[in-house]
């Protein structure tokens, strides 16, 4: 069955390159982002690891822990550390789930359940659709998902985009329109009648009946 945004987040015990993980537990109250690998040692996964490393601190501001996963063992994850350094420049210092038998692939639906129980003698094509990335809460509900081809590079900087609208609008009664960047305007949500939109939203715009803005409210 696939997973869906308000699922809960399935849970799992695996080795990663930090050690062994329970995932709920390592998530804890934070947000967590995890995105996913066909095949260690590929040109666009190089990439977007060294991104993530680099971004990494932006996630921790907004609360958010990012882990990858890469249908391989966790040796081959601490053996491809070097290159993702040599190539991007940055060290990566957030855990790598290893996932040899396609257990975390599996349950998180990017692979079928007769994909087989071993990452040997698979190719990335094999592997092609665990491409995915999950925007997970503290609640361990899925906010986001993604999927990727594999000759398009991920654009993490929209990850992060889109953390701030689900967290700005988990506090607020608004909604963030098209192409929303951190301290533009936002929607009122359709829930909020006028009258409470005049108290809330002083000063907003109508721009149809059902279309009314307001600057980003205060954190």
């Amino acid at each position: 069955m696939s997973l869906r945004i308000n699922d809960v987040a399935p849970d799992f015990m695996a080795e990663t390159t930090h050690g062994t993980l329970h995932f709920h537990e390592w998530i804890g109250d934070n947000w967590a982002v995890l995105f996913s690998h066909p095949k260690d040692f590929t040109p666009v996964c190089t990439t977007e690891l060294g991104a993530v490393a680099g971004l990494e601190a932006q996630f921790a501001q907004r609360g958010a822990k990012v882990i990858g996963l890469s249908v391989d063992k966790v040796s081959d994850h601490t053996n491809w550390l070097k290159d993702i350094h040599d190539v991007t420049g940055n060290a990566v210092n957030y855990p790598i789930i290893g996932d040899p038998e396609l257990k975390v692939a599996k349950l998180y639906d990017m692979l079928a359940a007769e994909a087989g129980d071993s990452c040997e003698g698979r190719t990335p094509a094999n592997n092609a659709p665990v491409r995915t990335v999950f925007v997970i809460g503290p609640d361990k509900r899925i906010k986001l998902t993604l999927a990727y081809p594999m000759t398009t590079g991920r654009n993490f900087d929209e990850i992060i985009r889109v953390i701030d609208s689900i967290q700005l609008t988990a506090k607020h009664k608004v909604a963030t329109p098209a192409n929303w960047q951190q301290g533009g305007d936002v929607i009122i949500t359709g829930a909020v009648s006028n009258e409470e939109a005049d108290k809330i939203f002083p000063g907003y715009k109508t721009v149809k009946p059902y279309l009314r803005t307001v600057a980003q409210p205060a954190e």
